[in-house]
């Protein structure tokens, strides 16, 4: 089976659509309107028509054979500005010490800050249920197309790059962090102000508290799910700590959901990815096995086994086809195993 990685394109919608309802995430709902919108922001954006701050980057995961879309991931290029910061809480440690009574403690506080130069957000990881727990792995695939294209136009991006991870919620998608902190000083509930501070920062501003919060005066349910990651959200945990990211201390300020960063020259797929000229050879063992990517009228990408020798890179002949790509022409290689 051939699947391909690519630029959303606005044909893409109704597929789209059905994959985000599987799901919901706010940064990529099942909303036919705000999906069209993103999707269309996309495309201007792969053409290079958006500033930085405005652009969004889409990609899919395609199943050539069935003509379906089955996975998605996003990039935004710029998560913190002085119109819409980035906002989040810093986990601190502040010590306490009684000479009278000869003890002391050690005490977590939520700090509430904001970013007005905001790095990279990598995010909108989606993979249909259906198509999970393949041999393909289409769930690494689909997360590092986005490395993929980062070291193909690094100049598109920040030096920066951060990804928000789910905790654990409630079965009924409900936030006790939330529950204990946030609704106490807005009176909103948690997916409604959610949904609403992806475009408003000012109440957040308004209404959290300035002052340290100190999390031992949180109930225990609010206590136990800060910095965590929720069970079904793991996998790309493990996958991001395995290719250079690492948790920031710092926590989303409606959830709790730890943040976790990594400067893009230490990311390992950057860091090994090369722009390479396509080149063919009667010897090939085609040893490697990475993504290649190509930017034309719109960008595509394939998981496929390569060679690599100086500054040329072969590839077999149904990637070729694939990419729709000729000798000479040039790739971005980025190797998925380190």
């Amino acid at each position: 089976m051939s699947f391909i990685l690519r630029s959303v394109k606005p044909e893409d919608l109704n597929a789209l659509v059905d994959l985000a309802k599987q799901f919901n995430l706010l940064n990529l709902p099942g909303d036919r309107k705000v999906l069209s919108e993103k999707i269309e922001r996309s495309v201007t954006s792969f053409s290079g028509g958006l500033s930085k701050n405005e652009s969004e980057y889409l990609f899919v995961v395609e199943d050539v054979e069935e003509n379906l879309i089955v996975g998605s991931s996003l990039i935004l290029p710029k998560h913190g500005t002085d119109e819409v910061p980035h906002t989040f809480f810093k986990v601190l440690k502040k010590n306490h010490y009684s000479e009278d009574l000869g003890i002391g403690f050690i005490h977590q506080v939520l700090r509430f800050q904001m970013d007005t130069d905001g790095p990279t957000e990598v995010g909108g990881l989606l993979v249909d249920k259906a198509y999970r727990r393949r041999p393909e792995k289409l769930g690494r695939q689909i997360s590092f197309v986005r490395f993929n294209y980062i070291g193909l136009f690094p100049e598109r991006f920040e030096d920066r790059l951060l990804c928000e991870l789910t905790p654990p919620l409630t079965e009924e998608g409900r936030s006790e962090f939330w529950e204990a902190l946030g609704r106490r000083f807005t009176g909103l509930p948690y997916q409604e102000a959610d949904l609403l501070s992806q475009s408003h920062k000012e109440f957040i501003q308004s209404l959290f508290p300035e002052e340290d919060i100190y999390l031992c005066l949180l109930d225990t349910k609010a206590r136990t799910v800060v910095g965590r990651v929720g069970e079904s959200t793991k996998p790309a945990q493990y996958l991001l700590e395995s290719i250079g990211f690492h948790y920031l201390e710092e926590v989303d300020p409606f959830d709790g959901g730890p943040h976790y960063g990594a400067k893009v020259q230490d990311l390992l797929p950057i860091k090994h990815g090369k722009t390479l000229r396509v080149a063919e050879w009667k010897d090939s063992n085609f040893k490697n096995a990475g993504l290649v990517g190509v930017q034309r009228d719109q960008y595509c990408c394939v998981q496929t086994p390569y060679e690599v020798r100086g500054d040329e890179v072969g590839l077999p002949l149904a990637t070729k086809k694939l990419l729709d790509i000729d000798n000479d022409e040039m790739v971005y290689v980025t190797p998925t195993k380190f």
